[in-house]
């Protein structure tokens, strides 16, 4: 379909390059994506243009790069993070890296609000910040509308050619008034009218058109993403061309089979087939350690029985049949599936046979343009109870990427400067973050204080440290001890005893949290395991819980202290649990889970 009139997004490889043509469609403006490289040729008709952020520096050679031209066009252009920075070398400014990069929450302080999109704005707002570069010469007609604390020019623009740019991300719901912003940037285009009256008729059509006259065979977790799609194909296509398989990796949540069954019988759904294969998961992990091992030999042992149960039920690919599967988009962007974006980490539903199986056109993933609350407006418009469309997103691997493996201990020192009021300690095992657009994969610091609960200190620090250092991404409060223990590493894999523990800590945390009437004010929540302890085989818990809309960004929730204080004594209680932290690190720098 043509749209006329558009705002183009040119994606340079961010990780929320879809989340700014969510937000633009919300104003009610038709966006699509395109590569950073098209020409100004195909861009003249855009209603206007927004640059999106990217994980390299664009005074790197090998950064992707846009067509100078667009810039002659006449259209107004937003330029965000890595788009600022480009838009600013690009017309004769310069860039260079940052004295102090900035992850997470930032300060903007703007000077002049009655100029351009900066109209109506409060002098003071808080927004989200990744990035490590900064332009430090202006273009030749831009002036600096807003500072952050460690940006100078956190937010310029050229009034009379309608062209602004900013360091932070509008995008994100964690920038206070970022969906202004963006409406007063879409109010200077000259932009058609669009809506989508019908999730489920715009997405409905698509999908018959993409099937045909084929079948699907749909691997169905349990959680709100497969499940909305499941019932989506069922009703879209129709119960005889469909068929369901749930897959028990051995790595589910306490009773959570038993839970989906019910749920499941519930809608009247008869295509489900229930596999247990957990011993057949558990045998492939054994001795694995590395992260993204982790996740591809998962995502291979779903093919593996996937193919196995489809033989046996005699669906065949060559008889017409698709593999369905609940991705959505967070799922494929983290993954680096766009041309410019870094690999995050690798998604289960998305290893290389998957990929192979994609382009030959044998993989349907209805709701791979959406994100998670878009996924719930959708089951809640398929007539799904409420309950089942906002449980708390759980990973598709399940607790198998929440038990932290290693051989061995990974040691790092602190960085002392920022750390002379308040005990603290380098923990012996890396995780994964994001940090400026792009993978990293570092050590966590745990906090000490006699109160045993993060203060506003604590919280201040969660956010320095790793903007700081480049040896963390994630800053933890021990909830546990008041001081740092002598940790002993238990050296361990994903094992049947480990996942055992996980799981009845988790079933814990999940208790406690429905009975503090948390459940629906936190997103999510993963509980992790980690292989160290006080004592020898000890383990360590990390409390985790997150507030999010659509998994890109996210704030770390400030849980009450009582709350914490009943969580940490049930896990205290637990046989091979000596330690228990609180995650205080947003996205970014840290990513939800851990792995």
């Amino acid at each position: 379909m043509d749209h006329q009139r558009s705002i183009i997004v040119l994606d340079f490889g961010g990780q929320y390059a879809h989340l700014i043509a969510r937000r633009v469609r919300q104003c009610g403006v038709y966006s699509e994506i395109k590569d950073a490289d098209t020409s100004a040729q195909e861009l003249k008709n855009a209603a206007g243009i927004i640059l999106s952020g990217g994980p390299q520096s664009v005074y790197d050679p090998k950064s992707p790069q846009g067509d100078p031209a667009l810039f002659e066009l006449g259209i107004p252009v937003l330029g965000i993070c890595y788009g600022l920075q480009w838009m600013a070398k690009t017309l004769g400014g310069e860039v260079s890296q940052g004295e102090v990069k900035e992850y997470g929450k930032a300060k903007l302080h703007i000077g002049n609000r009655n100029l351009g999109i900066g109209s109506g704005l409060p002098k003071e707002m808080i927004v989200w910040m990744s990035h490590g570069d900064e332009v430090t010469l202006l273009p030749e007609g831009f002036e600096r509308i807003g500072t952050s604390n460690n940006c100078s020019n956190a937010f310029i623009a050229d009034i009379d050619r309608n062209f602004t740019a900013v360091q932070f991300h509008p995008e994100v719901v964690h920038t206070e008034h970022g969906q202004t912003l963006i409406e007063n940037f879409v109010k200077t285009c000259d932009a058609a009218e669009w809506s989508i009256e019908s999730y489920k008729d715009h997405i409905g059509e698509a999908l018959k058109k993409e099937v045909g006259d084929r079948k699907v065979f749909m691997l169905v977790s349990g959680g709100v993403d497969s499940t909305v799609a499941f019932v989506l194909l069922n009703q879209v296509l129709g119960e005889d061309r469909v068929q369901g398989l749930y897959i028990d990796t051995g790595m589910m949540r306490k009773d959570e089979t038993i839970q989906i069954k019910k749920a499941f019988d519930a809608l009247g759904i008869t295509n489900l087939r229930i596999e247990d294969a957990s011993a057949y998961f558990l045998k492939k992990l054994a001795e694995v350690y590395e992260p993204e091992d982790k996740r591809w030999i998962i995502g291979d042992a779903f093919l593996s029985v996937q193919k196995r149960v489809s033989e046996e039920m005699n669906l065949k690919m060559e008889d017409g049949w698709m593999l369905g599967q609940g991705t959505i988009y967070p799922d494929t962007i983290e993954t680096g599936e766009t041309k410019n974006a870094d690999t995050i980490k690798t998604h289960h539903n998305r290893i290389d046979a998957i990929q192979q199986m994609m382009k030959e056109g044998l993989v349907v993933e209805p709701l791979r343009e959406l994100y998670k609350d878009e996924v719930r407006a959708l089951g809640e418009e398929l007539g799904l109870p409420h309950d089942l469309v906002w449980r708390h997103p759980f990973p598709g691997p399940g607790l198998g990427v929440r038990i932290l493996c290693a051989q061995e201990p990974s040691r790092v020192s602190c960085p002392k400067s920022v750390l002379r009021h308040i005990a603290y300690a380098a923990l012996p095992i890396k995780s994964v973050g994001v940090q400026g657009d792009g993978r990293s994969y570092r050590h966590a610091i745990a906090l000490f204080s006699d109160e045993q609960f993060a203060d506003e200190k604590c919280w201040e620090l969660a956010t320095s440290i790793p903007n700081a250092s480049e040896d963390f991404n994630r800053v933890l409060m021990c909830t546990s001890h008041s001081t740092p223990p002598e940790f002993v590493f238990s050296p361990g894999y994903v094992s049947k005893e480990r996942t055992e523990i996980l799981r009845q800590a988790d079933a814990i945390v999940h208790n406690e949290m429905g009975v503090a009437g948390l459940y629906e004010s936190i997103w999510q929540f993963p509980v992790v395991l980690l292989p160290f302890g006080t004592s020898e085989g000890g383990l360590s818990i990390v409390l985790r819980p997150v507030e999010s809309q659509e998994a890109m960004t996210a704030n770390a929730v400030d849980l009450p202290k009582d709350v914490v204080a009943v969580m940490t004594q049930r896990l205290l209680a637990l046989e091979g649990v000596d330690v228990v932290f609180q995650d205080l690190t947003h996205k970014p720098p840290g990513t939800i889970e851990w792995e």
